[in-house]
């Protein structure tokens, strides 16, 4: 069966519908085909006993009690097999409904963990962006700090405020720094995570 004939339950339904008809004319076709053969023997038997001697009766009436015991057990046995399959059956229609289950959920989990994924790197390249900004502006205060120490008359007020700056955006850069890192290493997990899913999902369709 295909991924497709699996995920659709009025597939799967027809095709039990199918094995259940095709048993039940298999069960038909043996019984009137045994019942025929009983028949046949009971004509047999009636036009013997006009026919044949009373020894020849005793013995023709032997074999056709042999012959009809033959067929009961083999249609027994017949009607025992066909019952073993049809067991077999609702075991296997019962293991696809659950690897069916099983598929749907990995799925799904694989779907949710994609769109985590997508959704953390969209948020890692706003984290890039934010801090390439950074970067810019901590450039540009650099130059100013230089540029004010140089030519400012009140120097040491100018120098304690641009370091105060300083330091704070220095402290948020580090701190994004981090946070970016955090949010690297959760994105590689989840990954991980992903590539284990789609690789379950490879072995239930095997």
């Amino acid at each position: 069966l295909s991924v497709t004939s699996v995920e659709d339950p009025v597939i799967m339904s027809k095709i039990r519908q199918n094995l259940r008809e095709k048993h039940a004319r298999h069960i038909a076709d043996l019984r009137a085909y045994y019942d025929s053969e009983i028949h046949s023997l009971k004509q047999q038997l009636e036009a013997s006993h006009k026919t044949a001697a009373s020894g020849d009766l005793k013995k023709i009436n032997q074999n056709l009690a042999d012959r009809c015991d033959q067929l009961d057990a083999a249609l027994n046995e017949a009607s025992a097999r066909i019952k073993a399959l049809e067991n077999k059956n609702n075991m296997l229609e019962k293991q696809g409904t659950d690897w069916r289950e099983r598929f749907f959920a990995v799925s799904n989990s694989s779907k949710v963990l994609q769109e985590r994924i997508e959704e953390m790197r969209t948020n890692n390249k706003e984290k890039d962006n934010t801090i390439s900004r950074l970067k810019s502006r901590l450039k540009d205060l650099e130059e100013a700090f230089e540029k004010a120490y140089k030519l400012s008359d009140n120097k040491n007020t100018r120098l304690k405020e641009e370091n105060k700056m300083f330091q704070n955006l220095l402290g948020e850069y580090e701190s994004l720094g981090k946070e970016h890192e955090r949010v690297k290493d959760t994105l590689n997990a989840t990954e991980n995570k992903l590539l284990d899913a789609n690789m379950q999902i490879s072995d239930l369709k095997r």
